[in-house]
């Protein structure tokens, strides 16, 4: 118990490293791949085996998918197809255990951790990650092999074994009830695969077994999604039913069939299941490893072309297993979610969207604010709306920090952690543009309480800065939105100009000073407005620079 509890550690720690090694490397690929994901349910199926593959974890997938539609990033239609690739994905880890490299787990492990140690370069580390944690799940593997050969032995845990066996139908059944509740018991169906396929190799329980072992662990990796939906919005719930459905549906029709399906792999799979090969004195079953994983990836695949046509009749069907609310779900002012702190080029990908979204109402509180100016009387409920924007705006840096700072406390490679911490900055930057933006707005309504107003020249003057800071702000808005390194250089004429402009309304206004028909209280007003689009610049430039450095 002691070997299989330990190489089960192991396997499970090698998993994890190959995992975030993997995610690390391919993390730049994995994000165009996420964005890529439309309501083409061929398309959304493709990328959900691709990151399933590179992530080397359906439940990460899954999960994943359920905080993207949880946050409004990913429809129910979208999810559902990311899901089924992510059921075939998934089936990779038995073709690796296939590789006959298991006695080489440990030098590759240490090889591997050589160059982890003191490789220089982070994209060789992550590589190096990857390979030892290849090492680690192909050591585990032997031990637990060499485990279940004790297990053999022991007539105790034989006769346990030996009432576990798919022979008949009820058999198949609870076999797959026993895969199911291993699964849910160790969250990972890579792991109870490993074990399966170790008391297979040493003929523990026969091929039979396994393979009906197996289709009970697709039903028991659905704990994760739901588990992950708990207090999620519907259509994150309707997600995480629709995988408990997939794998039950597909689980019921491939019982039913069981013994003539194990019987077709026996025929694709070339080798015979049942031919031990005895190595030190023990009779092992090398053949199973190979059945098993087909076993795994055909039914996966088929059960995945099933359901594909009848995509939009499950997206119906679960909206009325799961009706919609009649109140708008949204328990943060964001769309960011925890659960992507598991993934952390996908988490910065989603603080990033949420910090265009404040870079857009940044630009619509501007428009607001000409159009109140504008007013002889101004809007009251447009007004309030402004005020309201710009609390949101001072919520919405907060919850975005806390995620970020969680974000950075996890290992990240050091391209997140630079990301992370100019996303902390343009944040803050956004919200310090509002508060002038709002503070603009509050010089005019106290002169308006005072009786006064700016002369006609100096709104006038202000129209058209006003337009122009506007230009800038959409400039820099868009360059973070295309992740253009070049911003900074490229809205250099803009930010001239703008410079130069309040230098001179400046000037020209404390030359119509001396006219001495400004009253006192406009002259300070328009002064601190100049002085309010000066620093709207500054920040917006800010931005442009953090950008330029991601």
């Amino acid at each position: 118990m002691f070997g299989l509890v330990g190489g089960l550690g192991i396997f499970l720690l090698g998993m994890k490293n190959m995992s975030d090694g993997m995610q690390a490397v391919a993390g730049a690929s994995l994000r165009r791949l996420i964005s890529i994901v439309t309501n083409n349910r061929l398309m959304a199926t493709v990328v959900g085996i691709i990151v399933t593959c590179v992530v080397q974890s359906s439940s990460i997938t899954t999960v994943m998918v359920v905080g993207f539609v949880n946050s409004g990033v990913m429809q129910l239609s979208q999810a559902i197809g990311v899901i089924m690739g992510a059921n075939v994905g998934t089936t990779i880890t038995g073709w690796i255990l296939v590789l006959k490299i298991g006695k080489y787990g440990l030098p590759l492990l240490g090889a591997a951790a050589f160059v982890f140690l003191f490789a220089k370069r982070d994209r060789w580390r992550y590589w190096a990650m990857a390979v030892m944690g290849m090492g680690m799940v192909f050591f585990g593997l032997e031990l637990m092999k060499d485990a279940c050969a004790i297990i053999k032995d022991t007539p105790a845990f034989e006769q346990a074994f030996q009432r576990v066996s798919a022979d008949n139908y009820l058999g198949v059944l609870k076999c797959a009830i026993a895969g199911c509740l291993l699964t849910t018991l160790v969250q990972s169906s890579s792991a109870t695969l490993g074990i399966t396929i170790s008391l297979a190799t040493q003929g523990v329980i026969s091929y039979e077994t396994a393979a009906a072992l197996v289709l009970g662990e697709n039903v028991g990796t659905t704990i994760t999604a739901f588990l992950a939906s708990l207090g999620t919005t519907t259509n994150a719930r309707r997600t995480a039913y629709f995988h408990i459905i997939f794998n039950l549906f597909g689980v019921f029709w491939i019982t039913l069939i069981f013994h003539w399906y194990i019987d077709l792999i026996q025929v694709i799979v070339p080798g015979d299941v049942k031919q031990a090969v005895v190595i030190d004195g023990e009779s092992t079953f090398p053949q199973t490893t190979a059945a098993i994983a087909a076993t795994h990836t055909v039914f996966n695949v088929v059960n995945m072309l099933i359901f594909l046509p009848f995509v939009p009749l499950f997206v119906r069907l679960l909206n009325h297993i799961v009706p919609a609310k009649n109140f708008k779900e949204k328990p943060h002012l964001t769309d960011l979610d925890i659960r992507m702190l598991e993934t952390p080029l996908l988490a910065i990908e989603q603080s990033r969207t949420e910090i265009q979204k404040m870079g857009v109402s940044c630009a619509k509180m501007m428009t607001w604010l000409q159009t109140l100016r504008e007013q002889d009387d101004p809007d009251k409920a447009l007004a309030d709306k402004l005020v309201r924007r710009e609390q949101l705006l001072d919520s919405m840096q907060d919850e975005i920090a806390v995620f970020v700072t969680d974000l950075l406390a996890n290992e990240v490679t050091h391209a997140v952690a630079s990301e992370a911490r100019q996303q902390i900055r343009i944040a803050d930057e956004y919200e310090s543009i509002s508060d002038y933006i709002l503070n603009m707005d509050k010089f005019d309504r106290r002169l308006r309480r005072n009786g006064h107003r700016f002369t006609p020249g100096q709104r006038r003057d202000l129209v058209e800065l006003h337009q122009h800071a506007c230009d800038y702000l959409d400039a820099v808005n868009e360059g973070l939105a295309q992740s253009n390194k070049n911003v900074l250089t490229s809205t250099e004429t803009m930010l001239r100009r703008l410079k130069s402009e309040i230098k001179q309304l400046r000037k020209k206004h404390l030359e119509d000073l001396s006219s001495g028909e400004i009253p006192p209280l406009v002259s300070v007003a328009y002064l601190a407005v100049l002085n309010a689009y000066s620093r709207v610049r500054d920040h917006a430039e800010n931005i442009a620079e953090a950008v330029a450095l991601i």
